[in-house]
């Protein structure tokens, strides 16, 4: 697979988001005034193991992935798409415990939706969008296909990334460890989302030909 090209604004920006992002910063709108800009949409291709795209790099510095829990069905499924459409997709997810350097246990999950063509996983995108925005979950917006909301574990705070690129939607949660308080552990929790965000991006990356290759207007 090839090195992703289009992700560097996006870095910048969650680690921006990863500050502020939560913590009721930004503008009127709920939207994070460092928003990802150029950001170069790709085309993506399923894989039967999410959790080995995490561990290629360090999520945060000292912290390392531990036992972990692929979720990957090679059969394509049936989305609910617009007009009647039945648009296929694949899916692929990892639950996984990461451990700091004190020994403490943060739980990170992924999934990734790997649609056949750009413009349902676009579709699919705003679903979610509204389904949040519905359910008052307050989103902090980075552009027009990322945003971030608060997460909640059993009690344990976390933070949730959704983005779509291309034909890839996907979402990344992690929550800080037993006995942690939020403002104790947001900072952290940007960057252990945004790392595997990224991992999980540029891994699904490919470059093949016959892959959907066209860029939706939005």
């Amino acid at each position: 697979m090839g090195r992703s090209q289009g992700w560097g604004p996006v870095a910048v920006a969650l680690l921006v988001a990863g500050a502020v992002g939560c913590s009721g910063a930004g503008d009127e709108d709920g939207k994070d005034k460092g928003k990802a800009e150029g950001r170069v949409h790709g085309v993506h291709q399923w894989t039967s193991e999410p959790c080995d795209l995490l561990k290629r790099k360090p999520l945060a510095e000292g912290f390392e992935v531990g036992s972990t829990t692929d979720s990957a069905e090679s059969d394509a499924k049936e989305d609910v798409g617009e007009n009647g459409a039945r648009p296929r997709y694949q899916d692929a997810g990892c639950l996984t415990a990461v451990t700091d350097p004190d020994g403490r246990h943060w739980k990170l999950s992924t999934t990734a939706w790997v649609y056949e063509e750009v413009e349902p996983a676009l579709h699919a995108f705003r679903v979610k969008e509204d389904l949040d925005r519905v359910r008052n979950h307050k989103q902090s917006q980075l552009d027009d296909s990322t945003y971030w909301i608060a997460a909640e574990d059993g009690g344990l705070p976390g933070r949730t990334l959704l983005m779509r690129d291309g034909n890839l939607l996907l979402t990344v949660s992690a929550y800080g460890p037993y006995g942690s308080k939020e403002h104790e552990v947001q900072e952290t929790l940007g960057q252990i989302v945004e790392k595997a965000a990224e991992l999980m991006e540029d891994g699904l990356r490919t470059h093949d030909a016959s892959a959907p290759s066209s860029t939706p207007s939005s």
